[in-house]
């Protein structure tokens, strides 16, 4: 970001071929970067209010759904909750999902119905939304555009995007339980195969665009959206390839027998916390990077705003031209 003093720097397309100098100087600019904004005790935070904001986002939603999900059928909350489960398979190790969080869920799921109309859920979107925080103020100091939004001003911000998000999840996670069931009810058996091999391309797309959606609003300046994707492919990558070495390394060590003993589950939890905030961040870098050497021009929304304001001075100014032209014309007086 430059200092807005200076006069703005005039955007450039992105090259339709990048020399090796750009690659080479992108790259090191995204990781001195990096490490400049302190990207592992960032990352360590992002990781530390993603353990604790697990319990309270997993309370929303599932409490929520308990009220929703028995309008789409008496097992809709089941399917939902053993989805979650073989989600988080996906990515955790056995021991963090066998441990952690399919012992919260079932405990959430036994008792949350209740806990939706207490004070202690207004309470838990609080404490929920502290890893969004953090995940936002990361993508901001990876920016340099900490000084254009007040820090409470960012913390309610980001309360906000935690609600809009788990809105969106109690809404359509009916539709994703039950969607893939009732498709393949109606196709024939030989497409199964075809519905299992586009699943996990389909979740990287997914969540390629829920970091690309993340980038752009996290921004006070945010950046045209193209500019944003590389950024979001990267991230999607650093933490696809650190979940399946933490997860070969775990079960390498469950095997050798050297384990942290009670400490082994949330330490390897916290693990995978950490990476994920270390993907986003290093995104968000990379995108910074690329800001750098091809600054972009403003965004449609920026160009709009400045067009109404343009117009509103330009309608102020007429009327305070028309006064103060019959402020200076003298009075005719009559003779």
């Amino acid at each position: 970001m430059t200092d807005p003093s200076e006069p703005a720097r005039e955007a450039k397309p992105l090259p339709r071929r990048p020399t090796k100098h750009h690659l080479r100087h992108i790259f090191g600019r995204t990781l001195a970067k990096a490490w400049d904004d302190s990207i592992f005790s960032e990352s360590a935070g992002a990781a530390f209010w993603s353990v604790l904001s697990l319990p309270p986002l997993l309370l929303g939603l599932l409490g929520s759904l308990s009220y929703i999900a028995p309008l789409f059928g008496p097992d809709t909350l089941p399917v939902i909750q053993d989805q979650i489960v073989a989600a988080s398979a996906r990515f955790f190790s056995d021991s963090v999902v066998a441990e952690i969080i399919e012992p919260t869920i079932r405990d959430i799921v036994a008792n949350a119905r209740g806990e939706v109309v207490s004070l202690g859920f207004v309470i838990s979107l609080w404490a929920g939304s502290s890893a969004i925080s953090a995940f936002v103020d990361s993508v901001v100091e990876a920016h340099d555009q900490t000084p254009l939004r007040h820090p409470v001003r960012q913390r309610f911000f980001a309360l906000g995007l935690y609600v809009v998000m788990l809105v969106t999840l109690i809404f359509s996670a009916p539709f994703l339980a039950l969607g893939p069931r009732t498709i393949s009810e109606h196709l024939p058996d030989n497409w199964d195969h075809v519905l299992q091999s586009t699943y996990f391309p389909l979740i990287l797309l997914t969540i390629v665009l829920a970091v690309t959606i993340l980038y752009r609003v996290s921004l006070p300046e945010p950046l045209p959206t193209h500019r944003l994707i590389f950024g979001a492919v990267l991230a999607t990558l650093v933490f696809m390839v650190a979940t399946v070495g933490l997860r070969g390394y775990l079960n390498f060590i469950v095997r050798t027998g050297y384990t942290y003993g009670a400490l082994a589950t949330p330490i390897a939890f916290l693990l995978f916390a950490f990476f994920l905030g270390f993907a986003i961040m290093l995104g968000a870098e990379l995108n910074n990077a690329i800001q750098e050497e091809w600054p972009a021009g403003p965004t449609h929304a920026n160009r709009f705003r400045a067009k109404l304001e343009a117009k509103a001075a330009q309608r102020v100014a007429a009327r305070n031209g028309g006064a103060d032209g019959a402020a200076a014309d003298p009075p005719v007086s009559s003779s």
